[in-house]
């Protein structure tokens, strides 16, 4: 096992449970991955909240606790992880201060594991009968390249490096980026800096936190249930924001090029809120940065001090070499089986449209069945990885969604768990 955040924890789990001896590597001295504040490559910031409620979020087999806010805080998540690992006995089986520098196919497809203590020392290298890696898509930067931007004497950071709103107190205020956290960070720039513009290059769909008085994402499963038509399910998302936020045109935000559903809305309650009090500023995209100035395609013309760049974060398997995967970005069975190597397996790579726990936990019990199969019956096993051959390329998302770096993982999490349903029906009730 490559990583101890969410995603890794319930591979470990899974994978004891299914009798598998492992070792779990963390380069961190905790567990918690992205959600642990105090790591290095935590994208997390002060105020980080969940975008999908409690109930579509947590593990199926460990529930949250009932008093928690319908949205709790990053540190909450922690804590929720911390008391995971200590229910199910995991700590034990993680390695911690150690990283994974190389992973290398051998003979009778095992794996040469190469690893040392991640702030230096010997490497030592071991032989694995199989390798689930599970180290997080978002922790390397995305950082795009604009004309100008290397003449301007203001500062220019990552939201990597963004930690709270005391960052921007009477500061004029660029935000570049329109996913959750550049709107996010827009926000709370509209609560303490002297202005704040927030640049997008296309138009995205906003949706509140709560609809109807439940979380908006709840209100979505139940349509979901329904199954309702995609294009009826499109209509009526469409009809509640006119009836609630109305065209966001009017504020000189942008109308949106796709339908909802071919790209994840933006879950937050507050952007139009400062946005119509004029507190955010809407720009277009950057066409160029000058000494002290920054153009848009809009026309509009801004003096900022700082600029935040939310523009993202890209997956990095830096410890497999790039032919492991199959392309770029990676051509991934269920975005977990790598075509030519039955035994190497991400965990975790995956944007769903919901909470990402269930998701994983299902995924990893199936790569814990998957590998028990392949031990018990490996000529179902063979039929089985025979009949996935030109899998890789499906998309699991009922709308058309861009193939893009940022949205080629995507995944609708009703559709994608009734692929994963089908693959662990297919492979039996394990022995």
């Amino acid at each position: 096992m490559i990583g101890a955040g969410s995603s890794g924890l319930a591979a470990v789990k899974n994978l004891r449970e299914h009798g598998f001896a492992v070792d779990c590597y963390e380069r961190e001295t905790g567990i918690g991955g992205g959600w642990n504040f105090r790591h290095d490559r935590s994208p997390v910031y002060a105020s980080t909240h969940l975008i999908s409620s409690k109930p579509l979020t947590e593990f199926p087999d460990f529930p949250m606790p009932d008093d928690w806010p319908d949205y709790p805080h990053h540190s909450a998540l922690l804590s929720y992880f911390e008391r995971y690992t200590d229910h199910f006995g995991l700590r034990e089986h993680v390695w911690f201060g150690t990283e994974v520098t190389s992973v290398e196919p051998i003979e009778n497809d095992r794996w040469k594991v190469t690893v040392r203590p991640a702030h230096g020392g010997s490497e030592r290298t071991l032989s694995y009968a199989a390798v689930v890696v599970a180290n997080g898509h978002n922790w390397h930067p995305r950082v795009p390249s604009f004309p100008g931007i290397e003449e301007f004497r203001g500062k220019v950071m990552h939201a990597s490096s963004y930690q709270d709103s005391a960052s921007l107190r009477g500061k004029r205020v660029l935000v570049i980026g329109a996913g959750n956290t550049g709107c996010d960070i827009a926000v709370e720039a509209a609560q303490q800096a002297a202005a704040c513009w927030h640049s997008t290059r296309r138009g995205y769909w906003y949706a509140p936190k709560y609809v109807f008085g439940k979380p908006a994402d709840q209100v979505n499963d139940r349509v979901l249930a329904l199954g309702l038509p995609l294009r009826l399910r499109q209509w009526l998302f469409h009809r509640t924001l006119r009836l609630t936020v109305g065209d966001l045109t009017r504020f000189g935000m942008r109308k949106p090029d796709h339908k909802v559903y071919e790209s994840h809305p933006i879950v937050n309650s507050q952007l139009v809120y400062y946005v119509g009090h004029g507190a955010i500023k809407p720009v277009g995209d950057v066409a160029r940065f000058g000494s002290r100035t920054v153009e848009f395609d809009d026309g509009t013309v801004a003096e900022p001090d700082l600029v935040i760049l939310a523009t993202g974060y890209a997956p990095r398997f830096e410890f497999l070499a790039p032919d492991l995967l199959g392309a770029n970005p990676p051509q991934l069975w269920l975005h977990m089986f790598a075509a030519s190597y039955p035994t190497l397996a991400i965990a975790g790579l995956i944007q769903p449209d919901s909470g990402q726990f269930p998701l994983v936990h299902w995924q990893t019990q199936a790569i814990a069945r998957w590998l028990t199969l392949r031990t018990a019956d490996p000529e179902r096993a063979a039929a089985i990885w025979a009949g996935a051959a030109g899998r890789s390329a499906w998309r699991w998302t009922k709308a058309k969604v861009s193939a893009s770096e940022r949205h080629w993982f995507e995944v609708s999490h009703l559709t994608y768990l009734r692929g994963l349903e089908k693959l662990l029906k297919e492979m039996g009730t394990p022995a």
